[in-house]
């Protein structure tokens, strides 16, 4: 031990341990008092680093996932939702095509003929060739812009009658775009000599078709499932505004010869008052958006008779300077969200710090006389310096068990308080409670800090 000793507390807290050295003993404040007055050293050690570290990593990680998904709905609105498609115009065709003004400044429009013959067989459905512009201009394609959604409100009606024989194990179809409220009545007479009845099906859009391609005896794969034999007639409502393949399929080993007939009442959209026509003739159509203004862009045709189906690839051209500032505002929005969230982590932890209280200090490490600059030692030096604080609390717990019953221990009420606790060195109990504490709980029952061994203190 050295000649002057001084004060010293160690406070803890959940996130930060304080090193706190006062002024100078009693004994060595005698000696000092014309030299130093009380003089307070706080090193404040943080033990959140690794915490706060982790936030930090937790909120980064958020960040970029984050970000990466915006990335990723942009992407789709790009490439999916407004990527390039094809979409069928078949005789009187009236299709409503819809994009929203925001992301996207424009939709382009050009085509290419469905020219091969409608006789597939089951495990194959082939794609057309491209049209001729003069094609084109036969078949009356145009493009109307409205500002609003024009009225479907203009019947249309027209038959077709289709002599053909289907080859074994083939199938014939024909494909419509019919609007909502539309009705299709199928009148058939079949003659064949095979032991597997003829199939006639009503198939809303392209996967359908197909699935039945693939599985063509099940009859939930379609809107209407139906075996023709002899002369009949089908009649099928359009609940919903899409492309409708009509198609007789043949399952036997031999050739059979059908005859169909088409009665078809659709409704089309009212073209009157569009502000924007554009024929396809000697050029692609091209659509401008204006910005936050609505716009309904309307595929329509006359009777094509020299072709069965158009297919129209839409392209839409996408506005880019929408997509980076949105990106540019998310990734701001997301830091100040960031930044706010950690100050508040950082508030929560001032909140919970202890107060220095310069009165209630205890003395538990020594000083020399001649180093003052030891007062401000790091709180390393003062917790690792064991022997020192186990001398001095050795020293005061003696003086302490001479004061009588005011120091019997708290938890037996009967034997003196005669051990202490490290490394907090808090004294509260006899030894054997002591004990009994390290084994059971092993923290410190006034601090509740975790105590690493338990000294006894011997009265001479």
């Amino acid at each position: 031990m050295a000649e002057a000793s001084s004060s010293s507390s160690i406070i803890n807290n959940h996130s930060d341990s304080y090193v706190v050295v006062s002024s100078p003993a009693p004994a060595v404040q005698e000696n000092h008092q014309t030299q130093q007055q009380n003089i307070l050293y706080r090193v404040t050690i943080s033990l959140s680093d690794a915490a706060g570290f982790t936030d930090r990593d937790d909120a980064l990680s958020c960040l970029v996932i984050l970000l990466t998904f915006w990335f990723f709905v942009s992407m789709t609105l790009i490439l999916g939702v407004y990527g390039s498609n094809e979409i069928m115009v078949g005789p009187n065709t009236s299709r409503l095509i819809l994009a929203n003004s925001i992301f996207v400044q424009d939709i382009k429009a050009g085509i290419y003929l469905d020219g091969n013959k409608h006789t597939q067989s089951f495990s194959k459905f082939v794609e057309g060739d491209l049209v001729k512009e003069e094609e084109v201009t036969q078949n009356k394609l145009f493009v109307y812009g409205f500002h609003e959604l024009p009225p479907l409100n203009v019947p249309v009606f027209w038959s077709e009658r289709h002599n053909m024989s289907i080859s074994a194990n083939f199938h014939k179809d024909w494909v419509y775009y019919l609007n909502k409220g539309s009705v299709v009545n199928i009148s058939y007479a079949v003659n064949y000599e095979g032991s597997y009845p003829l199939h006639l099906i009503v198939a809303k859009g392209r996967q359908e078709l197909l699935r039945w391609v693939e599985n063509p005896s099940a009859p939930s794969n379609t809107l209407s499932w139906n075996i023709i034999v002899g002369n009949g007639t089908i009649s099928q409502k359009i609940e919903e505004s899409s492309e409708y393949f009509i198609a007789v399929g043949n399952l036997n080993n031999f050739q059979a010869d059908v005859q169909l007939e088409f009665k078809i009442n659709s409704i089309l959209y009212n073209t009157t008052g569009a502000y924007y026509i554009c024929p396809f003739k000697h050029r692609q159509c091209s659509l401008k958006l204006l910005m936050l203004k609505p716009v309904f862009a309307i595929l329509s045709t006359g009777l094509i008779k020299e072709y069965d189906a158009i297919y129209v690839t839409l392209s839409f051209g996408p506005r880019w300077f929408v997509y980076f500032i949105g990106s540019a505002c998310m990734t701001v929005l997301l830091l100040l969200i960031y930044k706010i969230l950690n100050k508040l982590l950082h508030n929560h932890q001032m909140r919970y710090e202890v107060p220095v209280n310069n009165e209630q200090r205890t003395p538990l490490l020594t000083n020399k006389d001649d180093d003052n600059s030891s007062l401000g030692s790091s709180y390393e030096s003062v917790s690792h310096d064991e022997e020192d604080i186990e001398e001095w609390l050795k020293m005061e717990a003696a003086k302490s068990l001479e004061s009588g019953s005011s120091n019997l221990c708290s938890i037996c009420c009967d034997a003196p308080r005669d051990c202490f606790f490290l490394p907090c060195g808090h004294s509260a109990t006899c030894y054997p409670c002591a004990e009994r504490i390290s084994d059971e709980a092993g923290t410190c029952p006034i601090c509740r800090r975790r105590m690493k061994k338990v000294r006894r203190i011997f009265t001479v």
